[in-house]
């Protein structure tokens, strides 16, 4: 099984080194890949460049960065440098629309037709990923460009799909999705069967299928549960995460939280590959004696 881990999000004057440090003890426990939200704090790129550059190995990932804020160009050049930065094969793009309350109220753009925008984006992105020039006009983009970074290989693009028509988009023309706040039974009715159909039929690669999620190995389950409840409260009330609370039958994101002894936490993780996921990131989000038991088992299980 292919295990990674998220990285907290560095804070403070000091962040960029105690991600370093966070980085370089995942990949000497031997994680297979350390993945870094982008939110409203640190660029997550520009962090996974700076740590990544000081620590070879593990692959790298962006869970996820927001599409609409930035061009796909002035994307594409920022992933490609920092794929220069940490050595071929290493980074993951992860992107995403985010979520209307961000995209509308907080940087004032429009979120009208988003599968539109992301049909209209991939197709400026990924061909100037693969060291293509670029000449298009759509509805919402336009690009004239040819990117002069350096690079060997290509960056994967993983689109933060839960929607049928993105994960149609996903399968037809990325590597793959990466999840938030989804579980087994959506992954094996719908996200697993969708996405990779849509692969099949433009006869692309199965597709990879990342699902992330809070973990915790703790026998304090009711605790954690209650932890989890107030960690991830917002995930609650966001829509395209609310479909996937609905879809799995749960009342809320604690629900989703992997809690409780080794052997059903790793039971549930078990599930969740059973079911499709190509991958499992866990985001452990208590400190002391439980995220120590947690990355134990993280990583039996990755053995």
């Amino acid at each position: 099984m292919r295990i990674g881990i998220l990285l907290s999000p560095p804070s403070g004057p000091d962040g960029l080194r105690k991600l370093t440090d966070d980085l370089r003890r995942s990949a000497d426990e031997g994680f297979d890949s350390a993945w870094l939200s982008h939110i409203f704090g640190v660029d997550a790129l520009t962090a996974l460049a700076v740590a990544g550059s000081q620590v070879p190995g593990i692959e790298l990932g962006t869970a996820v960065v927001p599409t609409y804020p930035r061009h796909p160009g002035a994307l594409a050049q920022q992933a490609r440098t920092t794929a220069l930065a940490v050595g071929p094969g290493r980074l993951n793009l992860g992107i995403g629309l985010s979520h209307k309350v961000v995209i509308e109220d907080m940087f004032g753009y429009g979120f009208e037709r988003p599968a539109r925008h992301m049909k209209e984006y991939l197709s400026v992105l990924t061909p100037l990923l693969d060291g293509q020039s670029v000449s298009y006009s759509g509805e919402t983009i336009t690009a004239n460009l040819e990117l002069d970074v350096p690079n060997e290989g290509r960056v994967p693009v993983l689109l933060a799909a839960m929607g049928s028509q993105m994960l149609r988009l996903a399968g037809r023309r990325t590597d793959g999705t990466v999840l938030w706040m989804t579980g087994a039974t959506t992954i094996g009715e719908h996200i697993a069967p969708t996405i990779t159909a849509a692969a099949a039929a433009a006869q692309r690669r199965t597709p990879r299928v990342v699902c992330a999620l809070p973990v915790l190995v703790t026998d304090d389950v009711d605790g954690a549960r209650q932890q989890a409840a107030q960690i991830f409260a917002a995930y609650g009330t966001l829509p395209s995460y609310r479909a996937m609370l609905d879809r799995e039958g749960v009342a809320g994101p604690e629900d989703l939280a992997i809690i409780g002894p080794e052997e059903q936490v790793a039971t549930r993780i078990r599930e969740i590959f059973s079911a499709g996921a190509t991958e499992f990131v866990g985001s452990i989000f208590a400190g002391g004696p439980a995220a120590a038991r947690t990355r134990e088992l993280l990583l039996e299980l990755a053995d």
